[in-house]
């Protein structure tokens, strides 16, 4: 019998039944979207951490940690000071507006403050991009069970859609929540006693940096590799202009913020996630740099992970590792639907195609616009090469394209609707020009994304002298 798949198939049962029971609380569109607005300071916390770790903080990152090394948690540091810049900048000013609006996505919010075609064009590149990242979750997914539980890549695609589109149809964002609550537990739990188990395999650090070294070519690698700054100034900059825009204006996470009783549970829950986000970058990056001393000729770097899984721990472990990584791609995968969700339903349907839709019927079309993109997103997994690559996808287009018009909006009155899609669109074009056209790469040290990113806020401070708001009296 394959213990690990049944390990999985009774924790999927568990996830599903928690979002099934969960759904009797949904008593109309402020439940589905947005948990009732009542959310107090340990469950917005949990379900800001657990979508947080997810692929890309897991799999992702051990991968760059079996290729690069050390400097590979920039990637989660980044992340955890965007989570900080939405505690104290970003979440208190916009959950104020939407408690007074009664808004339930980014999308209301960018209407009310520029108008409904910027509105439209951001939510459709947004229901676009996150096609692609809810992809890469199902793809960490996919890595993990192929290689621990001996499950082909469909097969652990299609499993892990099926789980994470059943509980969050049945309830939406207040079964995610207590989802989460499950998820959260297991997942920390799990990494923290892989760790120590992995490390004792390899010989403990000194064990780790013997073995690295001696599969290197030479010195001036494996220097790089145990160095904080081995990827690169360029690289690691670009994660952070990259990163921390995605995690303080992410529209699952503002919707999350939406969500709260009040503004000190938004700052007390937010600030926790980015501590334990701190505390955890390392750890992924140690379980990659691991397998590379032991395993260094994978055929994929996102193997990485579910390789050490197997392979250096006893089973009780590797099982409760594995249970781990599925709840880090699936808390995060919900996170993933319910942006798909809002984007189609209320940011696209609602407000350009049918603005008198009952409650009833909204939360109904949410739950057909999930298993459409559950359908959708299989495809993407099963053809996208890694989980970054999928990220990355979603990360520039929503940075790019929000990062300019959300701060200027929130901090000042002169910025226009023009100057927001302008600089949106401009802001695109330059990233994809130079993607494209230059190998990503931009002025200065900066990368492609980055690059466009600081275009989109020159942009938006000359517009506000050139062509400013027009406010009325």
């Amino acid at each position: 019998m394959n213990w690990y798949l049944l390990v999985i198939a009774l924790y999927a049962v568990l996830l599903i039944a928690v979002g099934v029971i969960i759904s009797r609380r949904v008593k109309g569109a402020d439940d589905f979207f947005v948990g009732g607005r009542k959310m107090a300071p340990f469950l917005l916390f949990i379900t800001l951490v657990a979508p947080n770790i997810g692929a890309g903080s897991t799999v992702g990152v051990a991968g760059m940690g079996f290729t690069s090394g050390i400097s590979a948690a920039w990637w989660i540091i980044a992340s955890a000071v965007g989570t900080f810049i939405l505690a104290f900048v970003i979440g208190p000013k916009i959950w104020e507006i939407a408690k007074n609006n009664g808004f339930y996505t980014l999308g209301d919010y960018l209407e009310y403050r520029y108008n409904r075609y910027f509105r439209g064009l951001i939510s459709l590149m947004m229901a676009i991009g996150t096609l692609a990242i809810f992809a890469g979750q199902l793809m960490g997914i996919g890595w993990i069970l192929s290689v621990v539980a001996d499950i082909d890549k469909i097969t652990s695609v299609l499993i892990a859609a099926v789980v994470v589109v059943l509980y969050f149809c049945a309830g939406g964002f207040l079964s995610a929540v207590y989802a989460n609550l499950i998820e959260a537990c297991v997942k920390l739990i799990g990494f923290i006693v892989a760790v120590p188990l992995v490390l004792a395999f390899v010989g403990g650090f000194e064990g780790l940096h013997t073995k690295v070294v001696a599969n290197m070519a030479n010195a001036t690698q494996s220097v790089a590799y145990f160095s904080f700054d081995g990827l690169g100034t360029t690289v690691i900059m670009g994660f952070f202009l990259m990163l921390m825009p995605s995690f303080f204006l992410s529209p699952a996470l503002i919707g999350k913020v939406y969500s709260a009783r009040d503004k000190k549970t938004v700052r007390i829950s937010t600030f926790f996630c980015g501590v334990v986000m701190l505390l955890f970058s390392i750890i992924p990056v140690i379980l990659g740099m691991a397998a590379y001393a032991i395993a260094p000729d994978l055929p994929q770097r996102d193997l990485a992970l579910p390789y050490v899984m197997k392979e250096c721990m006893p089973f009780w472990a590797s099982a409760l590792a594995l249970a781990a990584i599925f709840s880090a791609e699936i808390s995060a995968a919900d996170a993933v639907l319910y942006m798909i969700t809002t984007s189609f339903t209320k940011d696209l349907y609602k407000s350009f195609i049918n603005p008198t839709i009952s409650d009833e019927k909204l939360i109904k079309g949410g739950r057909i616009v999930t298993v459409l993109a559950g359908i959708i997103g299989i495809g993407l997994a099963i053809v996208l090469p890694n989980v970054i690559s999928a990220l990355s996808i979603f990360y520039s287009l929503m940075s790019v394209s929000i990062t300019a018009p959300l701060l200027f909006g929130l901090f000042t009155k002169r910025s226009s609707a023009f100057s927001a899609i302008f600089a949106a669109i401009i802001g695109v074009i330059v990233t994809v020009g130079l993607e494209f056209f230059n190998g990503n790469k931009g002025i200065w040290i900066l990368n492609g994304q980055s690059t466009a990113i600081l275009l989109t806020l020159i942009i938006m401070a000359v517009m506000m002298f050139i062509k400013p708001r027009k406010i009325k009296a």
